[in-house]
């Protein structure tokens, strides 16, 4: 079957047309898919512009930024891209944890500017976006539709961005400098937990024909960008380890389930190292582990449900993991008591130490997902684990407020520190942990049903090949074709 958002050919000229003439006038050049997977790649006179503007402008030049090797000052790029690695010292588990950083990405300071890229350009050259008629709408939780209005500036796209009203502040202060209208901003009922409020907006929102839905949770844009590019990123970091350490292996992918397509980095690693795939999801909503309910504040992590693009009968384990937990690290990691803490009390390296400010919420999260996956398997020092922070601690200044207010009553001390690392970083226990068995993945697909099917609509016909590994396969060969169908539109337009 032939899906929509993966189609393999221009389908409207007309919309097709009038995105050429578009980007044309604005003399933007698409990278293309391999260029953001390998940066080697860009041609020097690209690479040459690009150092000539902030990272964080809205210029096209940065659309060749929108990749996992930016340096740390966003001025140039890095063969091996930036991770911290954590040690025992930290984590309490013999198997080193390797942390690759969202926070390098420009625009946003999240690796979500990748998906929103893919997501809208895929259409682009598809003719499935007019930008003379359509508004791009981006349904997310935060980094995503953020990611999107920030792409669809570039590009000279409207945009409306779709989220909970209980997202951080900071979200929503970026939101107000990028977009062009105050009623670009959907603001939808409830905070992290409540992804059927997003859908619903949107629903309303595609009555008008010209609203075209990115969803990032059915997107397979989404998952094949994640497969190539985060996948190649992230397998770099390993070699770049196995250089120092020939005997290393890969021994676990660990991600947030989210969208789904994170995790999609997954499935190439398992192909190329053999790893595990390990997802993530809150204790407090525990879809995945007990067809369970509830809410959480680990901003980006997702729940409720199971995304359309995540390929679920790959996975091998599934981490619970306590959002108060990751509310009260994220206090012990950002505050000169909790950094004293780690570094005088437990003899952390400062430089480790000071990297912790590009955890966010969800980076957290994965962090102790991984300590719980080096247990579970009695990993050792020789078994590296892989996971990435999808943004940093910037996001959530206002959110590490509340928590020292409600957790610390207003005062986190030299005490609070010491209770911190031991009860939520270095004691974080094995419950909540399941190594899934067919039935177990077979259990998780199913869930997918009543989103999916029953609620948007998706013919059961197309929901149940993806509980073959080989559409996944099928699917992983449009990303070349997409790439071929960009080179070609680039010289069109002439740029």
């Amino acid at each position: 079957m032939r899906l929509a958002n993966l189609l393999r050919e221009v389908v409207d000229e007309k919309a097709f047309d009038s995105a050429l003439r578009h980007l044309g006038a604005a003399s933007v050049r698409l990278p293309m898919f391999r260029e953001l997977a390998d940066p080697s790649l860009i041609p020097n006179e690209i690479a040459a512009e690009v150092k000539l503007h902030d990272k964080d402008e809205p210029c096209p030049e940065n659309l060749f930024r929108v990749h996992w090797f930016n340096d740390e000052a966003g001025t140039g790029v890095q063969t091996t891209p930036g991770f911290v690695l954590l040690g025992r010292e930290f984590t309490g588990v013999d198997a080193p944890i390797a942390v690759v950083l969202g926070d390098r990405f420009p625009l946003i300071g999240s690796h979500k500017a990748l998906p929103a890229y893919a997501c809208l350009v895929s259409r682009l050259v598809t003719g499935r976006f007019d930008p003379d008629r359509d508004r791009a709408i981006w349904p997310s939780t935060g980094n995503y539709c953020r990611g999107g209005v920030a792409i669809s500036r570039i590009l000279g796209c409207r945009s409306v961005a779709v989220l909970p009203e209980g997202m951080s502040a900071e979200r929503f202060e970026w939101l107000q400098r990028w977009i062009n209208q105050p009623e670009d901003i959907v603001r939808t009922p409830g905070s992290e937990s409540n992804v059927k409020e997003i859908y619903d907006a949107c629903d309303e929102l595609a009555v008008d024909s010209t609203n075209v839905i990115l969803n990032q949770f059915s997107e397979f844009a989404n998952y094949l960008v994640h497969f190539r590019c985060t996948g190649a990123a992230l397998e770099q970091v390993f070699r770049f380890l196995q250089n120092g350490d020939p005997q290393l292996t890969l021994a676990a992918f660990v991600a947030g389930t989210g969208s789904g397509g994170t995790l999609a980095a997954g499935d190439y690693l398992k192909d190329t190292q053999g790893s595990r795939i390990v997802a993530v999801e809150p204790t407090s909503c525990p879809t995945m582990l007990y067809n369970g309910y509830g809410s959480h504040n680990i901003q980006g992590i997702g729940d409720k449900h199971i995304p359309l693009i995540q390929n679920v009968m790959n996975t091998d384990a599934v981490a619970g993991v306590s959002d108060d937990s990751c509310d009260r690290l994220n206090v012990l990691f950002n505050t000169d008591v909790g950094r004293s803490h780690l570094v005088d009390r437990k003899g952390i390296d400062p430089f480790t130490v000071g990297e912790l400010q590009h955890l966010g919420l969800s980076g957290i999260a994965n962090v102790l997902a991984a300590i719980k996956t080096a247990r579970y398997f009695d990993l050792t020092e020789k078994d590296l684990i892989v996971t990435v922070a999808t943004d940093g601690s910037a996001l959530y200044n206002s959110e590490r407020e509340k928590t020292i207010l409600s957790s610390f009553s207003g005062d986190f001390d030299a005490v609070s520190a010491a209770e911190t690392f031991a009860a939520d970083l270095v004691g974080v226990d094995g419950d909540h942990y399941l190594e899934t068995l067919h039935r177990d993945r077979r259990r998780i697909f199913n869930l997918g049903y009543y989103t999916w099917v029953e609620q948007q609509g998706v013919e059961l016909d197309m929901f149940d090949q993806r509980a073959d590994q080989r559409f996944w396969k099928d699917i992983q060969e449009v990303l070349p074709v997409w790439d071929d169908m960009i080179d070609d539109f680039n010289r069109k337009t002439g740029n």
